[in-house]
């Protein structure tokens, strides 16, 4: 955040140009860390189920190696000069905080995995052997395995100058291994490098049999780990340790020289595994002389070395919660309802008379395919237009879409290639899609299209009617079932015209018609937010009731957050539910007194992002794919989009803020100095939580939710 508060370009706004940012904002780096405080605090809570804390647990590790392969590379990258790394002195003190709060966060981690999870699911028939734990029978399935299956796919370097460092991929399980004595040919070649097979699994199951009142797993890196000496006949193995580097993932392309993007991208793929070395972690045991020489070989500052109590990949135990079977130690079934009135008759001739607000994974994501099924096999719908940014390798969305095609119906696709981690599937979407006379556009070069949108175009007595889907969330059927979003389903002429514009808009690249009802990034959306804003606090200065409340995963953007502060300077009460980072500072006296800002950490992640603005009873409520980030606001093409129907309004208000509002289980709030502090209930009687609530009243009749 190194833009300096300019007054000019901020009228409203109270603050003096020459106030520190650090009075004004929180750091961006530890904001996001402190969410994966609050993840941690889950899976340290014995009140969840055994194999959820341990999911959690991975869930901070994948969250930490997002962090390092995007935001630190991203900052890093900012300052290399000629390749090489030129950290100014703010940098350094931001990155040198950063990395103090990862060791800490790190290190409470595997003391849950190793002091409470791990023993807590042994002792429920669920063990994770070492080495040193596995008994005689045990030893000698893991040999045997070791050499079937192990040994003949490991190709152990070592290191002389026709034998170089090795590639290693990012994320990637490996071996340092310091060796005494002579090779083959005499010489004294003391470093060996091994690299895991990555075609194996990292959990492996040992038979039933050699298992006790239960199911015994063990890990790929305990098993190489307990036969590596091996792999080395003749020399003596003096030292040697598990690490896995982390890269930065990010994919570059030339706007200016690329002719095809979809080409471009291909070629970068595999460049990924590749990018600039950003964090190494080893084993806790490392010797210090071999953390070195790995810090040395990837260029990596040694406040970026993690030494790991246990496998230096968390995230792969996910293999094991995949593995286990117990009911009893994962959440209860959950079963989202399928809302009545969509299963009786046609979904267009019931979205002639009305919309439909769908509050997912409370309410199923099934209407949504179902309404992209009807209108691929629907003679009546003439086209299908829809935007694909995360959607996964197996796609129910995109089978219609491809059934659309091929049934002669006009198809067009808007897939973002650049979704981080989805472009391979992406690419290979937009392959099939062109195959079958789609037509394929990649959104436009240098921005990414976020918003989630689809529209059918259906011929009605001679005449064609628009139908569309607007959404907060992805069209992927994982996500789906796990995060919190709002669908809205539409045949408004006043809604589904503009959408058909903004299609029109990303596929022709003409300059967008002037849109009356849907925001558009990056347009006008911040200058529209700002503007809803402004004008509460204008109502405020009037002598009226001022009020905004905001759901969103991150509030990082500076002008929105000034335009804030200057709204609670006015009087405008305030309440923010953001579930990520957040700049804004809360309730400092005469910056933020009437702020307040809250963080949902529960079951389901919270994605939905909601604005609402009172004016004067009006009761404004925009429902968006975009947080109050920069990049989302500028960036990115998104759409914010207003819920019309005073009923469905009343709902959005209901259930996705004044519940989260109430929110005394799963809440933490925000205090000044960054810190957050969890809401506590008076007594467990009183205890309220928001997801809880939906669940059971929004959710299928037939769910088990606990309660």
């Amino acid at each position: 955040m190194k833009q300096p508060i300019n007054k000019k370009s901020s009228p409203d706004s109270k603050l003096q140009t020459t106030t520190p940012q650090s009075e004004i904002y929180l750091n961006r780096e530890l904001s996001q860390l402190a969410f994966n405080r609050r993840v941690l605090a889950l899976a340290e809570d014995a009140s969840v189920p055994l194999l959820e804390r341990l999911r959690y647990l991975c869930i901070v590790s994948s969250n930490l190696d997002e962090f390092f392969e995007g935001r630190i590379a991203s900052l890093l990258a900012r300052n290399r000069v000629d390749g090489t790394l030129v950290e100014p002195p703010a940098l350094t003190a931001s990155l040198e905080r950063t990395s103090a709060e990862c060791h800490q966060i790190i290190e409470k981690q595997y003391a849950i995995l190793n002091d409470e999870v791990l023993p807590q699911l042994s002792a429920k028939g669920i063990r994770l052997l070492r080495h040193q734990d596995r008994n005689e029978a045990q030893r000698a399935w893991v040999k045997a395995f070791f050499d079937r299956e192990v040994r003949p796919l490991l190709t152990p370097i070592g290191l002389d100058p026709a034998h170089p460092f090795p590639q290693v991929v990012n994320k990637s399980l490996n071996f340092i291994v310091e060796l005494s004595g002579k090779d083959a040919f005499g010489r004294g070649t003391a470093i060996a490098i091994v690299k895991a097979p990555r075609v194996l699994p990292r959990v492996i199951r040992l038979p039933d049999q050699l298992s006790k009142n239960g199911v015994t797993f063990c890990l790929l890196s305990s098993i190489i780990h307990a036969h590596i000496t091996d792999l080395f006949t003749g020399r003596n193995v003096v030292a040697f340790s598990q690490f896995r580097v982390t890269r930065n993932s990010d994919l570059w392309v030339d706007e200016e020289e690329v002719k095809n993007l979809r080409q471009a991208l291909q070629s970068e793929l595999h460049s990924r595994q590749f990018g600039v070395a950003v964090r190494l972690e080893v084993a806790k045991n490392c010797p210090p002389h071999l953390a070195n020489f790995l810090l040395e070989q990837f260029s990596i500052n040694k406040n970026r070395l993690y030494a790991v109590d246990g496998p230096v990949n968390m995230v792969r135990l996910t293999e094991l919660i995949e593995h286990a079977s117990q009911p009893a130690l994962r959440f209860p079934v959950f079963s989202p309802a399928y809302p009545p009135k969509l299963a009786q008759g046609d979904i267009f001739t019931l979205l002639k008379n009305e919309d439909v607000l769908l509050h997912h994974p409370y309410q199923s994501f099934q209407p949504v395919l179902d309404f992209i099924r009807s209108a691929a096999n629907d003679p009546d719908v003439v086209a299908i237009k829809h935007t694909i940014y995360r959607t996964g390798m197996n796609s129910d969305v995109m089978d219609s879409l491809i059934t659309a095609a091929l049934r002669g119906k006009e198809v067009t696709v808007i897939v973002e290639l650049m979704a981080r981690f989805d472009e391979e599937a992406n690419i290979n979407w937009a392959n099939r899609l062109e195959r079958v006379g789609a037509q394929v556009v990649y959104g436009v070069v240098g921005l990414k299209t976020h918003a989630k949108i689809a529209l059918v175009i259906r011929r009605e007595d001679n005449e064609l009617r628009y139908y569309a889907h607007l959404g907060t969330g992805n069209y992927h059927p994982t996500t789906t079932k796990l995060y919190t979003d709002f669908g809205l389903l539409t045949a408004n002429p006043a809604l589904t015209a503009e959408v058909n514009e903004i299609f029109i808009h990303l596929t022709s690249l003409t300059k967008p018609k002037k849109l009356h009802h849907l925001w558009l990034a990056p347009f006008a959306l911040q200058k529209e937010f700002i503007k809803a804003i402004r004008n509460e606090a204008r109502i405020a200065r009037e002598g009226r009731p001022g009020r905004i409340i905001a759901k969103m995963n991150a509030l990082l953007d500076e002008s929105v957050i000034r335009a804030l502060y200057a709204a609670s300077s006015d009087g405008v009460k305030i309440d923010l539910i953001v579930r990520g980072a957040c700049a804004l500072k809360p309730g400092v006296r005469g910056l933020s007194e009437n702020i307040r800002v809250r963080s949902i950490v529960s079951r389901f992640l919270e994605h939905s992002r909601i604005f609402y603005f009172r004016n004067d009873l009006a009761h404004d409520v925009y429902l968006s794919s975009a947080d109050w980030m920069n990049r989302n606001l500028f960036r990115r093409i998104e759409v914010a989009f207003p819920v019309l129907n005073k009923s469905l309004k009343n709902r959005v208000i209901e259930e996705g803020l004044n519940l989260y509002l109430k929110d005394n289980a799963d809440a933490w709030e925000l205090e000044p100095s960054g810190l957050y502090q969890k809401r506590k209930s008076r007594s467990k009687q009183m205890a309220f939580s928001a997801q809880q609530y939906l669940m059971q009243t929004l959710g299928s009749p037939t769910s088990d939710t606990g309660e």
